[in-house]
């Protein structure tokens, strides 16, 4: 081959490198504009719900022990037993209370006694004092017409005064008497109270949850023998996420599904919005009670909690994968003569697969869902299915 074909051969083959090359840079490499999938802004009804996971617990929970220190004689119930209000549930070692009862019965009877001679010496010394009265105002009488002495006047006027006295002292033994017998019908009550508080009983109508005591056990005031719930007051604890639970109100309607049965939603409703968020998981704590609850529950089971918040009718509605922000910015990409194109919008009314747009698009305008690549003001794009269908 001559030199001049040759060279011409290789200038050729260059070109045509340099043309492949340039084609890969320009639809394949960083110059290659950015696969976008597209979708059009349409009008339609949106009915947003709010998620959350949660626990199973209970609104009211009781536990039930001694108001005094004692030894447990025994426990009647156990856990899941269903009791009524006032059922016997355990009992406490009485140890010396026959002895304090009789040790009380003795001393109400005695000051009753007491009380009873008292009251009599009353009666007795309101009688020597009417008469010691009378004979006093009879003496002087007679005294004033000149048939008795003075001397003998005076005497039954002083003997008045101490039978006087005397009633007077009664009088005051008689309430100390009758003070004794508050003392010590107290005293009789109080053992009553704690022949009382030896038995443990429920306080509502309830299922026990744990029985954390048993017989021979000393336990101490306070100390929880028996737990028990009310069946028909139980919610669901769940955790919805901040950004998503502005919309949630008392009264809203919501289901449950329990762990253990994956494929039942239960009804509910949302009862409590708990004032207090979790500020580490950016969580709000709403209480969802069971409407109406079921027959049998776990407390501590995990719940997932749907509540339906108001929906809009016939609004303007764009994926929700296609609303992105770009610094301070929310908004949408578009593709306006091949290239990407922020533009602002204001959004609504949410749903876990679409949007509402308040302002900044109308109805068939065509908006970038998903891109191949980050995506930057004024960069080149071109349509093309990015997602299965």
């Amino acid at each position: 081959m001559k030199p001049r074909t040759r060279n011409l051969f290789l200038i050729l083959g260059a070109l045509a490198f340099f043309s492949a090359f340039v084609w890969l840079l320009a639809t394949r490499g960083p110059l290659a504009p950015v696969g976008v999938e597209i979708a059009t802004a349409t009008r339609a009804d949106l009915s947003p719900d709010v998620y959350g996971i949660g626990t199973v617990d209970a609104q009211h929970a009781y536990a039930v022990g001694p108001i005094q220190a004692g030894r447990l004689l025994r426990v009647v119930v156990d856990q899941g037993d269903r009791v009524k209000a006032g059922q016997l549930l355990a009992e406490i070692d009485p140890v010396d209370l026959r002895q304090r009862a009789e040790a009380a019965a003795s001393a109400v009877a005695r000051t009753r006694q007491a009380a009873q001679a008292a009251h009599a010496q009353v009666d007795e010394a309101a009688s020597r004092a009417r008469l010691a009265q009378a004979n006093s105002a009879r003496y002087q009488a007679l005294y004033r017409q000149n048939f008795v002495a003075r001397e003998m006047a005076d005497s039954r006027n002083h003997e008045a005064a101490a039978a006087d006295a005397a009633l007077a002292a009664a009088r005051a033994n008689a309430a100390g008497a009758r003070r004794e017998i508050g003392r010590a019908e107290a005293d009789l009550q109080g053992v009553d109270q704690l022949r009382n508080s030896l038995r443990l009983v429920s306080p509502v109508e309830g299922v026990v949850t744990a029985r954390e005591a048993e017989a021979g056990t000393t336990v101490v005031a306070g100390q929880a023998v028996v737990r028990l719930v009310d069946p028909a007051q139980l919610w669901v604890r769940a955790r919805v996420d901040q950004a998503r639970a502005e919309g949630v109100q008392v009264g809203q309607m919501a289901s449950i599904v329990l762990r253990s049965s994956p494929g039942t939603a239960l009804p509910g409703k949302v009862v409590r919005i708990e004032q207090q968020s979790d500020a580490v998981t950016e969580e709000r704590i709403i209480d969802v009670a069971f409407d109406p609850p079921p027959s049998q529950l776990y407390l501590g089971e995990l719940a997932e909690v749907t509540i339906r918040l108001p929906g809009a009718r016939d609004v303007l509605t764009v994926p929700r994968a296609a609303l992105t922000s770009l610094g301070n910015q929310t908004g949408v990409w578009q593709a306006v003569d091949g290239r990407a194109r922020f533009k602002p919008v204001q959004s609504g009314v949410q749903t876990a697969e679409r949007v509402q747009i308040v302002a900044g698009l109308q109805a068939g305008d065509r908006l970038i869902v998903y891109s191949a690549k980050q995506l930057d003001d004024g960069v080149r794009v071109h349509e093309q299915r990015l997602t299965p269908r």
